[in-house]
């Protein structure tokens, strides 16, 4: 993998902030710290890259705050070496897949737009990043053909766990996701291929994450 640090001091900075959030992670900290957040956003937005903040990216996404993402990535609770095989739904900018990268042996990825999975593809080349595989596809069916998986990420919010998903977990599997709880906050949840599931408070909800291919983008 390529040298991903372009500023360490703001990248050190950035950790800080998060450990002041109370994400303690350390495995999602030094991904965090090590990638190179502004390699996946438009040049005029690179000077806040390191910001708390979310960003826009095509196809009228975006790249959720730091915080956000670290939290996501904290309730998988991947172990780098235990958890080889990881499926990721919704990959947007590369951004989370090249944090993935750092902590499985192999990241899966999905995401309904063409012109996003185009895009990360080439970063991915670009930063080296060789333990990944990207396909164009509604990732609400999962990529059953790549199964099982020690752990499945939603970068956008259900209100139901999709079956098609849950069925693809190895046996000691779990998914995440952030989730739309009738009348209440959403939440990031936590469901084990056993059926247990917890919930984690979300600092910044996420939007719904929407089925289907996109034809147009």
């Amino acid at each position: 993998m390529a040298d991903l640090i372009a500023d360490p001091f703001r990248a050190a900075r950035l950790v800080l902030l998060l450990r002041r959030q109370g994400i303690r992670d350390d495995a999602v900290l030094s991904a965090m710290e090590t990638i190179d957040r502004s390699v996946f956003v438009e040049p005029a937005l690179a000077e806040l890259a390191y910001e708390d903040t979310a960003l826009p990216i095509p196809c009228g996404q975006m790249i959720p705050k730091p915080v956000v993402v670290a939290q996501l990535l904290g309730a998988l609770q991947a172990t780098p070496g235990k958890e080889d095989r990881i499926l990721l739904i919704g990959a947007g900018s590369g951004y989370m897949l090249s944090l993935l990268a750092q902590i499985g042996r192999h990241v899966w990825a999905l995401d309904r737009y063409q012109k996003l999975v185009t895009d990360a593809r080439a970063r991915m080349l670009e930063l080296k990043v060789d333990n990944v595989t990207l396909k164009h596809a509604d990732g609400l069916n999962g990529w059953p053909e790549h199964k099982p998986y020690d752990r499945i990420l939603l970068t956008g919010a259900v209100s139901g766990i999709p079956d098609a998903l849950l069925s693809q977990l190895s046996r000691s599997g779990a998914l995440v996701t952030p989730f739309n709880q009738t009348g209440k906050d959403q939440v990031i949840r936590r469901v084990t291929a056993t059926g247990e599931e917890t919930d984690f408070p979300i600092l910044e909800p996420l939007p719904l994450l929407r089925a289907g291919k996109s034809a147009a983008l």
